[in-house]
Order: C-alpha cells, then sequence, then structure tokens
C-alpha cells in the first residue's frame, strides 16, 4: 500500500490508498485543456532564469525541460511551497491540510510562512489530501508546461499519465521509502527541474545555517533525547528520526530516540501499544496536535506518568490552528523550516 502524506481528520498523517486506474484514455487526457481562463490564470509568471534545456533525472527515469516553465502544477503535498520559493506561483497543488467548506482563500496558501508569496493567486486544487490520486482532467485542463510530483507517492502508473499531460518530474532517485528524502534533496531536486540549481544550493545552505546556529548557541541540546509525537485514534504516535519532524529536532542538536525507527519498520511513524510507551519517555517531548487532541492526550495516565511530563519538559505545539507551528514542522519545507525552527526553538528552550 501506498502512503499519503496526510489525512482528511488528521492533517499531519498520511492516508494507505492504492492508486485507481483511471477510465480516461491518455489521448483524452492530454486534449482536455480548456480555453477559458483558470483563477491562476495564463500570465503566471515563469521560472525565469537558469540554463535551458534541463534533464532531470528521477525515480522513474528521466525528464527534460526545454525552457524555463510558465505554467507549474504540482502533485507532492508540500512541493507547491518549493516551487513558491523559487519565485513561481503554481497554477494547481494539493490540499495537504482540508481546507473548511466553504472558506475561502484555501488554508493552505495562507500560512505565515508562504501567504505574501502567493498574493492574490488562487491555485486550483488537483488533489485533495484522501484522495486515490490526482484529478487528470482537471490537471490537463490547467495546461501546464511543468508537472512537479517530488512529495509524492505517486507511481510508475500515475506518473505515466501525468507525463502524457506535460513533463512530469517525479521524487529524487535515492528515496528509498516514501516521504523519506531529506528536504535538502527535494529543494534541490525541484529547483534543477526549475533552471535555478545554484538559488536551490543558496537556500538549502540559508537553512542549514539557521539550524546550525540554533544548535551553538543552545548547546544543552546536545545533551538530550527527544521526540516528536501525536495523539491520534487514541494511541500516541511518535515519528521516526527520519520524518521531517525528527530531523528538524536532530539538527537542532537532539539526540533522537531512534528504537521508533526499529518498530516503525520504514513508516514515517508508529503507534504505540500502551505497555510501549517507554519509548517516549526522554528528555524533551514535542507535541503536535490541535487542541481537542491535545487535551485528550493530556488525559493518557500513561503519557502523564512520563518524567519529562511531570518536569514540564513537552511543547504543545498546534498543528493548523493558532500559529500553526506543527505544520510548519509537519512539512519541512524551504519556506515554512525557518518559521519552524524560530517558534521551536521559543518552546525548547
Amino acid at each position: 500500500m501506498l502512503l499519503h502524506r496526510t489525512t482528511l481528520t488528521k492533517p499531519w498523517r498520511r492516508l494507505a490508498a492504492v492508486l485507481t486506474a483511471t477510465t480516461l484514455g491518455v489521448g483524452l487526457l492530454a486534449g482536455c485543456g480548456s480555453d477559458k481562463e483558470d483563477k491562476a490564470g495564463d500570465e503566471a509568471p515563469a521560472a525565469a532564469g537558469g540554463a535551458f534545456p534541463v534533464t532531470v533525472e528521477h525515480a522513474f527515469g528521466s525528464t527534460k525541460v526545454a525552457k524555463a516553465p510558465k505554467r507549474v502544477v504540482t502533485v507532492g503535498y508540500t512541493d507547491d511551497q518549493t516551487v513558491l520559493a523559487f519565485g513561481t506561483k503554481p497554477v494547481g497543488m494539493v490540499d495537504q491540510y482540508p481546507n473548511p467548506e466553504g472558506k475561502s482563500p484555501d488554508i493552505n496558501t495562507q500560512w505565515p510562512w508562504v501567504k505574501d508569496k502567493w498574493g492574490d493567486a488562487r491555485p486550483e486544487v488537483v488533489m485533495k489530501n484522501g484522495d486515490s490520486g490526482p484529478n487528470y482532467e482537471k490537471i490537463a485542463s490547467l495546461r501546464p508546461d511543468l508537472i512537479i510530483a517530488v512529495y509524492s507517492e505517486i507511481d510508475k502508473a500515475a506518473y505515466d499519465k501525468l507525463s502524457q499531460i506535460a513533463p512530469t518530474v517525479g521524487r529524487t532517485k535515492g528515496e528509498k521509502e516514501l516521504f523519506s528524502a531529506p528536504w535538502q534533496d527535494n529543494v534541490k531536486h525541484i529547483a534543477k527541474a526549475l533552471g535555478k540549481e545554484d538559488e536551490g544550493t543558496k537556500l538549502v545552505d540559508g537553512v542549514q545555517a539557521k539550524l546550525a546556529k540554533a544548535k551553538k548557541e543552545h548547546p544543552k541540546f546536545g545533551d538530550q533525547t527527544a521526540v516528536a509525537l501525536s495523539w491520534y485514534k487514541d494511541s500516541i504516535n511518535p515519528f521516526t528520526s527520519t520524518d521531517v519532524r525528527g530531523r528538524l529536532l536532530t539538527g537542532m542538536g537532539f539526540t533522537y530516540q531512534t528504537k521508533i525507527d526499529k518498530i516503525a519498520g520504514g513508516k514515517f511513524s508508529t503507534e504505540l501499544s500502551p505497555e510501549r510507551t517507554d519509548l517516549v519517555d526522554v528528555d524533551r517531548i514535542v507535541v503536535i496536535n490541535d487542541k481537542a487532541d491535545t487535551e485528550a492526550l493530556k488525559k493518557f495516565k500513561l503519557f502523564g506518568n512520563l518524567d519529562a511530563v511531570k518536569k514540564g519538559k513537552v511543547s504543545y505545539l498546534l498543528d493548523s490552528e493558532g500559529p500553526a507551528v506543527g505544520a510548519a514542522m509537519s512539512q519541512g519545507t524551504a519556506l515554512s523550516l525557518p518559521y519552524a525552527i524560530d517558534e521551536l526553538v521559543k518552546s525548547v528552550e
């Protein structure tokens, strides 16, 4: 089974799903673009600068991008943010966090770290979190000249369908488990597709410098073990050290509880049975949940008995509510990480 990055009920989760075959033929997909002007507009700015053509090697082969793309569609859960970081506003994107019914603009364009970059642009939603796959008809109607499917679980069949619509760049070749590629690799991968390799390197270096500064200014982090977790389906769900949340904590100097990795079996998180609550008995706990689930976790006796809880060494970070620090950590993009680092440091000092 393939795993989504998030779910409709818990924005930080990935939902198990299998990409279903479409009944539409390839020829129909490629030719179903609409003549009407879409919400993002035909004047979407191109990925200016850089040398073209470029060829990007990825998990499904290689893709040639002949010229600077003007209309980019992203089908990876956070790929829109990485594309935004390079000054290009996608005309289509995934709703990673479910947008409340009737709410406009889409909350995924309103996070503190992306709002200014989106401006008045209103991208079309080409997939909602929990869908079995992208909406190929919608994507084709947007007339993209490049599709980015990096932070995504699409398989070869889906990649082939997308490639019939426009040149498509899949996840990195080095990603062994879905969503396990370091954020740095994803940034550079997308930067190359946009003809902005040098800019990508500078962007990564800037975020890493911010992490290094936090680590240097807080040497006490290096003496502490840590874990990030959420309360989900009446259970503690810790994230692994290879997940973006785990990588953020280790990047700041903390030693992660890697025993979680062993029982997670390659997944990004695992559900703990009550008798394994000891695995989160560490020096510093970071909880990512919205209010209702946070309150439920606090009522769980085994959690309340942990030393870190008794000593007040728990950071309760709201996910999609309030300042949405949890969302910034969970998305782990070049745009969200600077915000996440600042807020996380405040919470664990």
